[in-house]
């Protein structure tokens, strides 16, 4: 594993990274080991890795669309692959993953949400994973796949505190600005995002960051009260 990579994004991210490292640190015969996502738009990125090879190998699979992390993420529960050079089923994939040192690989498909994640388990020497490499790997997978829930829950969460918390904000100097109450600013809000098709938030912290304009006429037309 390279161990001088840098720290990885707050969210899931950081979540999986953990279970990938610990995957990797735990699981005899891994060398390295990464997680694939699918997204609902169909695009694939790996979202946590502990090596650098890791990101390149999984690029190639996506590249060539064949491989056994592709092939996690896009139909099979799981794919094992002891000797990559010869895998005949992936003949692109096998001689460049070999040329670049990988032996041996593992993947196993996890669902979460309309989506689609693998986890992939790398080997630089051939014919390095056995059954019990096997159920170790479907414990990590399960784990992987109940980060996927929790951690976009917390990202979620997190988000909704934020949001509060900005709109509040904005609620505040629109009272002190126009001299209103509190329901009045946050209905003028509520109006002016329906208006300009402007996401609750976004209108809100433009208000705190001085570049949203709106001038006393334009807020007696959406409120329809006197300011003076």
């Amino acid at each position: 594993m390279d161990s001088g990579n840098p720290p990885p994004p707050p969210g899931r991210e950081a979540a999986l990274h953990n279970v990938v490292v610990s995957a990797a640190s735990n699981i005899g015969g891994v060398d390295f080991a990464s997680i694939s996502l699918r997204g609902k738009d169909r695009t694939l990125q790996t979202i946590a890795a502990t090596d650098p090879l890791a990101d390149k190998i999984d690029a190639i699979q996506y590249e060539l669309r064949e491989g056994p992390c592709y092939a996690a993420v896009t139909g099979d529960r799981l794919v094992l692959v002891n000797n990559v050079e010869s895998a005949g089923e992936f003949p692109r994939y096998g001689a460049r993953a070999a040329a670049l040192g990988v032996g041996s690989q593992l993947a196993i498909q996890l669902v979460h949400d309309g989506e689609q994640a693998g986890l992939n388990l790398y080997a630089r020497a051939a014919r390095a994973f056995d059954r019990s490499t096997v159920e170790l790997a479907e414990l990590f997978a399960t784990q992987a796949a109940a980060l996927l829930e929790y951690a976009e829950q917390v990202e979620q969460l997190s988000e909704a505190l934020h949001t509060r918390t900005d709109i509040g904000t904005a609620v505040g100097i629109l009272m002190e600005r126009y001299a209103i109450d509190r329901n009045q600013a946050f209905s003028f809000l509520v109006r002016n995002s329906n208006v300009r098709n402007v996401k609750l938030r976004l209108l809100a912290q433009q208000v705190i960051h001085g570049t949203f304009e709106s001038t006393p006429d334009e807020y007696r037309r959406s409120q329809d009260v006197r300011l003076d």
